[in-house]
């Protein structure tokens, strides 16, 4: 059984896309878990995803970027969408009409913009008002996170890796974009990969990858895995929260 890191312990947050009510929920649903059997050290891992597709991606950003939790240390990671966000902000507006076709067209709405506007506009225009939308702390908040955390015999990544290539060797946009050959690989990696990015119903736990991503903005189930130790559990929210009421360049590594 994998371990792991000695004398911590980590959760690892799916791909929120938008979904701030949801997000909310999870985090309560973690602080309550470290009240219930502290550990000494802490860390939340965010996979990516958090922005695009839901309908509240810029209070998402600014509820993470002011996340400051008493006894957990929260770890980004950069997945697709935050990647294709920031290239657009920097000036590609190319990307422009298919980011608003996979989820932009939400969170362009979440900064206070009309999407159908910004498709009426050209490219120069429309993308000049959405950097005029996006605060520049939000920006940098982004632009900070890492592409990989290692914790213990697990690596957390927003997609996967490559096959048979040294972690120091991955590439960025395999780290964010990859699904196969990644997918359907059964070879020890030498760490198990716990990666969000490709959607599925439940969590798919294989010998060499954990996948997390179980669609939360269209099914309402954000989950989370815990790992301590040799041990693993999850933590995850479903329909019945929310009628409850509950909630409201380089490869870079983050280090442990």
């Amino acid at each position: 059984m994998p371990k792991g890191k000695a004398g911590a312990r980590a959760y690892a947050v799916g791909d929120i896309h938008g979904r701030l009510d949801l997000l909310n929920i999870m985090l309560q649903r973690i602080e309550d878990d470290i009240a219930a059997r502290p550990s000494r050290r802490n860390f939340i891992v965010f996979l990516g995803d958090l922005i695009d597709r839901g309908p509240d991606s810029a209070a998402v950003v600014e509820r993470l970027r002011a996340y400051s939790p008493q006894d957990g240390r929260p770890v980004f990671l950069a997945g697709n969408h935050e990647e294709v966000l920031l290239r657009m902000l920097s000036g590609e507006s190319e990307l422009l009409a298919s980011w608003l076709k996979f989820g932009g067209a939400e969170c362009a709405q979440s900064y206070g913009l009309d999407p159908d506007a910004l498709r009426r506009l050209d490219e120069e225009a429309a993308l000049q008002l959405l950097q005029a939308k996006v605060p520049r702390a939000h920006v940098e908040f982004l632009e900070g996170f890492a592409d990989t955390f290692r914790f213990g015999d697990y690596l957390f990544v927003h997609a996967g890796i490559r096959p048979g290539v040294a972690i120091e060797e991955q590439t960025r946009f395999d780290l964010r974009w990859i699904r196969e050959p990644f997918l359907s690989d059964v070879k020890e990696h030498g760490f198990v990969v716990v990666h969000g990015h490709t959607i599925v119903e439940r969590v798919e736990e294989r010998a060499n990858r954990i996948a997390i991503d179980t669609g939360a903005y269209r099914s309402n189930m954000l989950t989370a895995l815990a790992i301590e130790d040799g041990q693993r559990w999850y933590l995850a929210t479903n329909r019945n929260d929310l009628r409850a009421g509950l909630g409201g360049g380089a490869v870079r590594s983050a280090a442990a």
